[in-house]
């Protein structure tokens, strides 16, 4: 999902159940990624340069935005990231 803007925009991995009256709002793929390479490293969200630093955005797009693609893999401070288009990010 994107907006009019080109800020991709996703659903966090297991925000909740499928049929779950839950309302989830997207966030800004950049944020979600961010947090997760935070939460399972060392580094500090300040320390993370632009996603974009990382990965085309044409490429994340077509993962979290378009659904042409499964997942994506790339390197963020020298740890290995992977997104897939249900909104998983894990961090190696």
């Amino acid at each position: 999902m994107k907006s009019d803007d080109g800020t991709v925009y996703m659903i966090r991995g297991g925000a909740a159940g499928e049929g779950s009256d839950e309302w989830i709002s997207p966030e800004p793929a950049a944020e979600v990624i961010v947090d997760a390479v935070a939460a399972a490293t060392d580094l500090d969200r300040d320390d993370v340069a632009a996603i974009e630093s990382y990965v085309d955005a044409a490429d994340l797009r077509a993962v979290v935005g378009d659904g042409d693609r499964e997942s994506i893999t790339f390197d963020v401070e020298n740890h290995e990231v992977t997104v897939t288009a249900t909104g998983d990010v894990t961090v190696a």
